[in-house]
């Protein structure tokens, strides 16, 4: 009897994107992240990663081709099952996106809402296994002496943090991270990655981060993926990738578009 293959925990097949003045952003982007795999999308600003990101998370619908989760086209649910689908996935942006003048936890317990049978207050009725969820993720960030201090009273790697647990909160089995530490100096970047890693490999989680900072995005991932002009240049080991590559990757923009490799 042979063995079942499982398909890729997320996949872009032929993924392009147009903006509504007509910008092209992605030009038929194909690639596949298994699952427990960390991978980091390399390129430079304005090479269409973060527009990637969105298409990946669900929050963008590519104009052409597809995303799939586990083989499966999920962007015509709508309604609670569309909640439960994004739920699955945690994405952590640049910008923390916090609610400033709530608490930690209150944060972190916004991972929680697509579990709730009705959307609550964060104020008022929360179950206690969605607390003790959102507590527990806080503290597995560092935060849990934290957790009755306000958003806007932490440092920017502490927002971060914020930011983390409140994505693992949400018990994904996938981890979206665009630019996660771009407003942070370089040890805090360093730490906070870190911080996305270990988590990772501890849940088993399949990751995929956008960075700048290419030795960073070497040190944490199983592959580097490289976008310049909307347009897949390489995909492949980090070992595999060279600095041929790379120069190609970040050469002046005004040379001619790069083509797949």
């Amino acid at each position: 009897m042979s063995d079942v293959v499982m398909p890729p925990r997320l996949e872009a097949d032929a993924v392009s994107y147009r903006y509504p003045d007509g910008t092209t952003a992605l030009h038929s982007v194909s690639l596949q992240v298994h699952a427990g795999e960390i991978v980091a999308v390399l390129g430079r600003s304005g090479a269409g990663k973060s527009t990637l990101m969105r298409c990946l998370a669900g929050l963008e619908i590519p104009t052409d081709g597809r995303v799939l989760r586990d083989g499966e086209d999920r962007s015509a649910l709508r309604g609670r099952a569309r909640r439960r689908a994004h739920a699955r996935v945690g994405v952590v942006f640049q910008e923390f996106q916090l609610v400033e003048r709530a608490t930690v936890l209150s944060n972190a317990l916004i991972g929680r809402l697509a579990y709730q049978p009705v959307l609550p207050s964060l104020l008022h009725f929360v179950r206690r296994s969605d607390r003790e969820i959102a507590v527990e993720s806080v503290r597995r960030l560092g935060l849990g002496e934290q957790l009755r201090k306000r958003a806007d009273a932490l440092s920017g790697g502490q927002r971060q943090r914020v930011a983390i647990a409140r994505a693992l909160a949400q018990q994904p089995d996938m981890l979206l991270a665009d630019e996660p530490v771009a407003n942070l100096d370089p040890v805090l970047a360093r730490g906070v990655v870190d911080d996305i890693v270990r988590l990772a490999r501890v849940e088993q989680l399949t990751a995929v981060l956008n960075l700048h900072d290419v030795d960073l995005a070497r040190h944490v991932a199983d592959r580097l993926i490289g976008l310049r002009a909307g347009r897949l240049v390489f995909d492949r080991p980090v070992c595999d990738v060279s600095s041929s590559d790379l120069d190609l990757l970040y050469a002046d923009p005004a040379r001619s578009p790069v083509g797949v490799q």
